[in-house]
């Protein structure tokens, strides 16, 4: 019988029809499979049908959903300017001192309690985006899409229930319970912003993302006016109730106030634990192009379906996965790693002067005796004045720059795009801070100065989101693969939030250097330098219009999903490549009586002794 050659080629491994090793780094190890070229083609086909989605009813869903959970966030944080001034008059410096009550107009919390009640939430945040972020690279954004906000609620009704204690006092309860919430609204940063952005089509998306945080300013413009409304309704108590009336009468507004922060939230909450996982999540990370397909069925709003091949589904494939190495060699590269550093920055920047501004916009107004109450008056009207005054003011804030400052990013973001406008808006605040800053005393002697004070005041807050409090929400969403995603928006979010913590702290220890309020117009100073040094950050981030997010990821796409090797094809068993003993072909001793080699069970192979002629299984003959 003629001579058969067994090979290597011969009992290469089946699956996928493998043709080369795989390459789990990412590059292309070399011609693809027909199987894994289809489901790598079955993959852009989704993505792309994404990208290419008509504007629906899901969008607005999802705008909704998201929005809903940044109103509720924005009301809780900034809510506690209002607040404050509440709980300094109860809880204040020589609170249940005084029995007549004369100084309660004058009483504020002291530097401590200030600091505490206002760096507690964004410490929470911070801690609550790094956590929820990588949660939500791990586990999936649905799956903890809405822990978040029943985190926000449960803290939000724990603050209207502080009362003090022995040991504890009311601050010291709020505090805590701030800090609670804080870590709930932190995980609505990189979630929301990553569900709005893997969800939307590329021509879309900036106006999808901006429509989401643009919910933002509806929630600070709502903290003022339920404010507002709230002291009005109270307004008989101040001017006749007696004194210990006048306390029960504002220990009411500020448990109100807070508590409304609720309501949002609890409407949103069962449509966020309803939302389906997004596409690329399901494709990229769990690895289910059916799943991908059915969850994509939501979004298109014409009669165009797409069939998944069953058997190619059912391959045994591998795609990039978040790993430590693979995180590393990731950002290791410098392309990816200063966009991580920008887009981390300029949010830090940016909120340097935003929560420096917003959440001491009371002390500010007040500084420059904008709405102050006028003199001789009892001490329960004087208390009225005060909070109506600032309430009003803080109104006034909000719907002069806020809220247009969010819509006008949401109508520009897909015309001109992300960087431009982050460009624009920190160079303008640059130009801003540096006048209120320079011409602060001047502006503050006289009642024309203060109010071009104000009207600067309303500029910095409409550049700030017709700016880079806008984009730095976006672009972490966009500019990073599916598997990191959250984890880097969380980053870049949490950067912010450390920026806000460290404005908290510097205003507070700032402010009164020289004397009350002495130390404004400098504050305003170094909130100029932050905003130029956001400029030269933006530097390093892309620009994310009409580009889609395989794209900006910085990835090759082509050869994203890649074959995994089968174990050996049942008929050959257990046999492995291990070496054996063979005699010479012209050998003499050939006698079937002394085999060289024993095959017991399926356990493995003994090797006979004696010999040193050994090959291995690609060498091997048979010969009859």
């Amino acid at each position: 019988m003629a001579a058969i050659s067994m090979s290597g080629e011969n009992i290469k491994a089946r699956t996928l029809d493998v043709a080369s090793p795989v390459d789990h780094a990412g590059k292309n190890p070399g011609p693809q499979s027909p199987a894994v070229h289809r489901l790598n083609e079955n993959r852009r086909a989704l993505l792309a049908q994404i990208d290419n989605a008509k504007f629906s009813w899901f969008h607005v869903k999802v705008a909704f959903v998201s929005g809903a959970g940044f109103f509720t966030d924005a009301y809780d944080i900034f809510a506690i300017n209002i607040v404050s001034v509440m709980l300094g008059f109860l809880y204040g410096a020589g609170a249940g001192v005084d029995a007549s009550f004369s100084d309660l107009p004058k009483r504020t919390l002291n530097t401590a309690q200030e600091i505490g009640i206002k760096i507690a939430t964004p410490a929470g945040v911070l801690i609550g985006q790094l956590l929820f972020g990588w949660l939500g690279d791990v586990l999936g954004r649905k799956r903890i899409y809405g822990m978040e906000l029943m985190l926000i609620m449960v803290a939000t009704f724990g603050q209207t229930l502080c009362a003090p204690s022995v040991t504890v006092s009311v601050i010291g309860v709020l505090i805590f319970w701030r800090f609670i919430m804080g870590v709930g609204i932190g995980g609505d940063y990189p979630i929301s912003a990553v569900i709005s952005s893997e969800f939307s089509s590329v021509h879309i998306r900036g106006r999808v993302m901006a429509a989401v945080f643009a919910n933002q300013g509806w929630g600070q413009l709502s903290a003022t006016l339920f404010s507002f409304i709230i002291v009005s309704a109270y307004k008989h108590s101040f001017m006749n109730d007696d004194p210990s009336g006048v306390l029960h009468s504002l220990d009411q507004i500020w448990r109100l106030v807070i508590g409304l922060g609720c309501i949002p939230g609890a409407i949103a909450l069962y449509f966020r634990l309803t939302i389906p996982e997004t596409p690329r999540f399901t494709i990229d990370i769990e690895r289910n192009i059916q799943m991908a397909e059915r969850d994509l069925s939501v979004l298109l709003v014409d009669s165009e379906t797409y069939t998944v091949d069953a058997d190619a589904v059912d391959q045994r494939v591998v795609a990039r996965q978040a790993t430590k190495l693979d995180f590393r060699s990731y950002f290791a590269k410098w392309s990816n790693m200063k966009i991580l550093i920008g887009t981390a920055y300029s949010w830090f920047a940016l909120d340097i002067a935003f929560y420096g501004l917003g959440l001491n916009s009371s002390i500010i107004l007040s500084a420059i005796g904008f709405g102050s109450p006028k003199k001789g008056l009892a001490p329960g009207a004087s208390v009225y004045q005060s909070l109506h005054n600032a309430s009003l003011g803080n109104l006034v804030l909000s719907l002069a720059g806020l809220v247009p400052g969010y819509w006008a990013s949401f109508y520009f973001i897909d015309r001109w795009g992300r960087k431009p406008i982050q460009f624009m808006g920190f160079a303008a605040l640059t130009v801003l801070f540096v006048v209120m800053g320079v011409a602060y005393n001047k502006m503050n002697a006289s009642p024309g100065g203060r109010a071009g004070f104000v009207v600067l005041y309303c500029f910095a807050n409409f550049f700030q989101n017709f700016g880079p409090n806008t984009t730095t929400f976006i672009v972490p969403g966009e500019v990073f693969p599916t598997r990191y995603r959250a984890t880097a928006h969380g980053i870049s979010a949490a950067s912010g939030k450390f920026g806000a913590v460290v404005a908290q702290l510097a205003f507070q220890w700032l402010k009164d250097v020289g004397g009350p309020n002495k130390f404004l117009d400098h504050i305003l100073e170094i909130f100029a330098f932050f905003m130029f040094t956001g400029i030269l950050s933006t530097m390093l981030i892309p620009e994310t219009n009409q580009k889609t997010l395989e794209v900006l990821s910085n990835e090759s796409q082509d050869d994203f999903i890649q074959p995994v090797p089968a174990p050996p094809s049942s008929y050959l068993g257990d046999f492995q490549n291990t070496p054996i003993r063979l005699h010479p072909l012209g050998s003499t001793n050939n006698s079937p009586t002394s085999p060289p080699v024993t095959f017991p069970g399926r356990g493995g192979r003994k090797v006979a002794s004696g010999s040193s002629g050994f090959t291995n299984m690609s060498d091997l003959s048979i010969v009859s």
